[in-house]
């Protein structure tokens, strides 16, 4: 009989065979609700107005550019920092805008997206019990970083406008306050920082001894002649704060994954640390082509009026229906109040739009540690004219309640 079982356990019988425990990592963390809404919207045919994306292409002269980076030969590892040129211009570019003197070579690191970048700096600077602030509604991989880092996220909501309640962010200070994550322009509201914003966060920074991770991925895309307001321009908050943009929100190519990390370097070198045995170092004729590509500023200078067409269209269209048009001030997202329409919880509201009216939005609820019910539910406007027109056109369908 032993030897059966030690046959059977040899040739994988299900019955026999054990497991170890799986640790206990995030266990109360589902399916994000951009992969719920995205699937929802594919199985009943619905234009998926909710994870943001585009659905138009990239440039043609950037994907020929990526074509020459592989034909020339560059397909094996890069440096672990990135591809010096794409940091050099990376560097040349913040340091034009913002006044900032960032070094390429010990202030810049290129990574995988967006959100490793945010994944990183959020390791390199909390650990366990650390308090870190987030400004609800927040995108949901702030909070499952901290938790992986063995900090604490303390949510702290917006406004009733969707404006930073600074009162609020001094209250839920405490002596293990270690670092505050801020989002400008902000995704989901479409709001964006002032300069006076920057102003009181670099006070609170300077006299509670804050890390500050700022999340910019959408900083080419503010709206009727406003500034972005980057903590790369102010310098004291500079010296203590990781930048984070990516390419693919900036350059239409969100499947590239190629963001980078901007960060004074002693920050730097303990990001670098960490990156290092995390992805790396990322795509290499993608960080050529960027580099490339970036010679023209052409592109990203132009952004914010192009989004800001699609956002006009886009509301001239929507306030022919009962829904509530909220301010949008960058990003391409356009949050919308619904109560005129239906009394359905927002998760509820978002399907049902999806189902019944071939519509796919994010309800604004999930982006809270404590989802809270205000009837407000996201679209992305990042979409090609005929798609907006044709969401427009079923939106029109909405009757008021």
């Amino acid at each position: 009989m032993a030897n059966n079982a030690a046959c059977r356990r040899r040739c994988g019988d299900p019955l026999l065979l054990t497991m170890p425990a799986l640790p206990a990592k995030l266990p109360h963390t589902g399916t994000t609700i951009f992969t719920v809404m995205s699937a929802l919207a594919a199985e009943h045919g619905a234009v998926n107005l909710g994870q943001g994306f585009p659905d138009f292409g990239a440039d043609p002269a950037l994907l020929q550019a990526l074509t020459d980076a592989m034909a020339a030969g560059h397909n094996q590892y890069p440096p672990m920092t990135g591809v010096p040129a794409l940091r050099e211009a990376v560097a040349a570019k913040l340091n034009a805008l913002y006044g900032s003197a960032y070094d390429p070579g010990s202030d810049i690191t290129i990574t995988a997206g967006g959100t490793q970048g945010l994944f990183t700096a959020l390791q390199c600077c909390v650990g366990p019990g650390d308090e870190v602030l987030i400004i609800e509604p927040a995108y949901d991989s702030y909070d499952p970083a901290i938790r992986l880092a063995g900090g604490v996220p303390v949510g702290v909501p917006m406004t009733a406008e969707y404006r930073i309640d600074w009162p609020a962010v001094r209250a839920a200070l405490t002596p293990r306050t270690r670092a505050l994550v801020l989002n400008t322009p902000h995704n989901p509201s479409g709001r964006v920082a002032t300069a006076q914003d920057l102003a009181e966060l670099a006070q609170i920074a300077e006299q509670h001894d804050l890390f500050v991770i700022s999340d910019e991925v959408y900083e080419h895309m503010v709206f009727d002649g406003a500034a972005h307001e980057s903590v790369a321009r102010h310098p004291a908050l500079r010296e203590r704060s990781f930048l984070v943009s990516s390419f693919g929100k900036t350059f239409h190519v969100t499947g590239w994954k190629v963001g980078f990390v901007a960060a004074p370097p002693a920050l730097s070198a303990a990001f670098r640390r960490l990156h290092q045995y995390t992805v790396f170092t990322v795509h290499t004729p993608s960080q050529h082509a960027l580099a490339a590509y970036l010679a023209n500023p052409a592109p990203w200078q132009g952004l914010s009026a192009f989004y800001q067409a699609k956002r006009d269209r886009f509301r001239a269209a929507v306030a022919a229906t009962p829904l509530k048009l909220l301010p949008c001030e960058g990003t391409y997202f356009q949050t919308v109040d619904y109560s005129a329409v239906s009394d359905l919880p927002e998760l509820d509201f978002a399907r049902w739009l999806t189902t019944e009216l071939g519509v796919a939005a994010i309800p604004l609820a999930g982006f809270y540690q404590r989802p809270q019910e205000r009837r407000h539910v996201r679209f992305c406007f990042a979409k090609r004219d005929d798609t907006l027109a044709e969401a427009a056109r079923r939106l029109g369908r909405l009757a008021a309640a």
